[in-house]
This record gives structure tokens, C-alpha cells and sequence, in this order.
């Protein structure tokens, strides 16, 4: 049994978002007799144990809590943790989880640890935001350092496998997708608890739920979507699940908008029950500026949701509409960034066109279920990832 230890700076159960859930959704699709999974990742809530197993990860937490500080001192951190850990379980690999995680990489190196390691790219950040930051500039030699030394690196999108020849990598980059959610792929709902969700949210008859599971990020656009509610009919409302920086920021233009009534934030939510708040919905609407693939679209693809978004970063490689992609079969609605107005008007034709809804969301599970499947995904990573590095 070959062991791997995986760099990622957020994990189960908290703090989730689609580079988690694949790591979780990966290793728990991997034979337990082939590879063993150690995790060291940042301990941003106190609460949690130091060390605990989640599904076929071992996770080791360092760190003391959410603090900024805390968060620029898990890169040191990380690594004492890891020389450790080697001592004890003599690593095969290491899987580094988005670009940043190659920070305690290349100091392992520089500390002499020297084994294969796999990058992820998983990023959701625009390559300018992740590489050119004035904190990050100094530190960049570092991360092109860990391009250049790669065992492999594999990206979710053809978006993303445009970054690594541009910091010095030489090799292949193997592209794998992400997968849908399961629950909603399998589309398999209690239809009493889907209905007392609409209650408890208050949602009555007649109203039309626009719906975002993404976190409050700036790249995400959420404000745009608030925007976009002033153009339409007061039984158009707005759900937004998750939590994150921009959460304030987007409440307070809520109330500068007199939107109070149309807006309703859950706060975070736990990935098990996301279904059901997009099965209580009625449209998926997320304009992101940017996006490394969209594990969110996806799952509400699946889930037979009609998707509004914009074309950024990998949401190109599944998101087609006639007039963007008139050779492609149609997948959802194409607006562009930061334009509230196409949104309204994207609302308003599918409100107006069942018919094409029920047709273009149909061809959408169907790509979801054909090309974005996490147990295929597991097999590739295990196949042309894993198994490559690791002789």
C-alpha cells in the first residue's frame, strides 16, 4: 500500500467548497488497500480535534483558528508537521490541493525532503489575483519553484492547464474534471422535507427563486445578481446559500436597495442538505468574474435547474447557449460579467418559455451525467495521477 500525504489548506467539516469536496469525493472512491490518504490542513475551528479520520483521510490540523495569522503561519507549520509525519509513515507522494499548497512543498525540498509530489489546480481566483498580488510577488520565485519540479500537475479545466507552462512547468498537465454533486445526481429527495424547506424560507406560492450555492466571494458577482432584482417582478426573489467575506457587503446593499423582503440569506450550509435548497429553487444564477470550473453549475445542471452564468474560466468548457456556442447543444443561459440587466432578461425568457427550459435542462443533466462523474474521475486520478507518480 503506497501512502500520500495532501497539503490543503481548508477541509471536512467546515469550510468547504469544490476543492474539498473533491479531495473527499476522490479519496473515498480509492480502494483503501491501494493508497493511504494523510491530510495536513489548517485547524480553523477550535473545537475540532487535532487529529480525527474522515472517510479514508487522515487529517492533521495545525494552526490556532481562523485568525489571518494563523493562516500565514500554517505554511511553516505545515511543513514541521510534515517532516514528522514522514519520519513516521515514509510518504510515496504528496498531492499539493491548489497553487498556494506548493509553498510548503518547495521548502520541504529546500529542507531536503525531495519526493514526488502532484499539483492540483483547482483555483477560482483570476491568474492575475493568485500570482501578482503585492504580497504574493515576493513569494512567487517560490511558487514557479514548485511548478518547475512537479511530478505532474492536473487541472480541472482546459482554463486552468493554461497556468503552468506560463510559471516554468515543462511537463504534461492532465486534465480531469470535477464531478456534480452526488445527492444530485442521483435526484433522489424526500419531497416532504423539500416542502417544509420552501416554508421555513418562506417561499408562497406564485414566487420564483432565484438560487446561488457559491460562497460570498467577489468573484462570484452575488451583487450583481442582487442588482438584477430591481429589473424584475416582486415574485422574483433571491436565495443565497453559504457564507463568506463579502456576506456584510452584500446585506448592506440589500437594505441600500430596499431588497430586504426579496433577499434571504441562510448563511452556511452544511454540503450534505445544498440539494435540497436547489431543489426548493427554481433558476441557479451565479455571473462569476472568475471560476476554475464550477462544481455549483454542475450540481445544479444536475439537479435540472436552468443555469444562468457567465462564460469565466472553466464554465466555458459546459456552459453553451445559441448565441455564444450556436454548434453546441444548449446547456443554460449566457450573460456577461457584471451586466444585471442580461440576467433579468435571462430570468424573463425562461419564466416565459417552459418548453425550451425543459428541453435545454434535460441536455444538461445529460452532459453532467456523461462527462462530469465522480466515480470516472476517481479512476482517472487513480490511473493517470496517482499511479503514474508512484511507480
Amino acid at each position: 500500500m503506497k501512502k500520500i500525504l495532501i497539503f490543503s489548506l481548508a477541509y471536512y467539516p467546515s469550510n468547504v467548497s469544490g476543492a474539498e469536496a473533491a479531495i473527499k469525493e476522490i479519496t473515498d472512491r480509492t480502494d483503501p488497500s491501494d493508497y493511504e490518504f494523510h491530510m495536513i490542513t489548517l485547524l480553523f475551528d477550535k473545537s475540532l480535534g487535532r487529529h480525527e479520520k474522515i472517510g479514508n483521510v487522515d487529517i492533521h490540523r495545525v494552526g490556532f483558528g481562523s485568525l489571518y495569522l494563523s493562516k500565514i503561519l500554517f505554511i511553516p507549520l505545515a511543513v514541521l508537521k510534515a517532516l514528522k509525519l514522514h519520519r513516521e509513515n515514509k510518504f510515496d507522494a504528496i498531492w499539493s490541493m491548489m497553487t498556494y499548497m506548493l509553498f510548503p512543498v518547495s521548502l520541504l525540498r529546500f529542507l531536503g525532503l525531495r519526493i514526488p509530489y502532484v499539483l492540483t489546480l483547482q483555483d477560482g481566483d483570476s491568474f492575475d489575483k493568485v500570482f501578482k498580488r503585492f504580497f504574493i510577488r515576493p513569494l512567487a520565485p517560490l511558487l514557479d519553484y514548485g511548478f518547475r519540479n512537479a511530478s505532474l500537475v492536473q487541472a480541472i479545466s482546459s482554463h486552468l492547464a493554461q497556468w503552468p507552462k506560463l510559471r516554468g512547468y515543462k511537463g504534461e498537465v492532465i486534465k480531469i474534471h470535477n464531478g456534480a454533486n452526488p445527492r444530485d445526481v442521483a435526484a433522489v429527495f424526500d419531497e416532504q422535507e423539500i416542502e417544509n424547506l420552501k416554508k421555513e424560507l418562506g417561499k408562497k406560492e406564485g414566487d420564483i427563486f432565484l438560487v446561488n450555492t457559491a460562497r460570498l466571494a467577489y468573484q462570484k458577482a452575488t451583487n450583481i445578481t442582487i442588482q438584477s432584482l430591481k429589473m424584475l417582478p416582486e415574485h422574483v426573489k433571491f436565495l443565497v446559500v453559504g457564507g463568506g467575506d463579502e456576506e456584510e457587503m452584500l446585506k448592506n446593499l440589500v437594505k441600500e436597495l430596499g431588497l430586504e423582503d426579496r433577499v434571504i440569506f441562510t448563511g452556511m450550509v452544511d454540503r450534505s442538505v445544498v440539494s435540497n435548497y436547489r431543489k426548493a429553487s427554481d433558476i441557479f444564477v451565479c455571473p462569476s468574474r472568475s471560476e476554475g470550473l464550477g462544481n455549483a453549475f454542475l450540481s445544479a445542471m444536475a439537479s435540472k435547474l436552468p443555469v444562468i452564468a457567465t462564460q469565466a474560466g472553466g464554465i466555458k468548457e459546459f456552459l453553451f447557449d445559441k448565441k455564444h456556442n450556436p454548434e453546441k447543444t444548449e446547456t443554460g443561459w449566457v450573460v456577461e460579467k457584471d451586466k444585471p440587466e442580461q440576467i433579468a432578461e435571462a430570468v424573463k425568457d425562461i419564466l416565459a418559455n417552459p418548453e425550451k427550459v425543459a428541453r435545454i435542462t434535460k441536455d444538461a443533466r445529460a452532459m453532467v451525467l456523461r462527462k462530469f462523474n465522480w466515480d470516472m474521475v476517481a479512476k482517472d486520478m487513480k490511473e493517470k495521477v496517482f499511479d503514474q507518480v508512484i511507480k
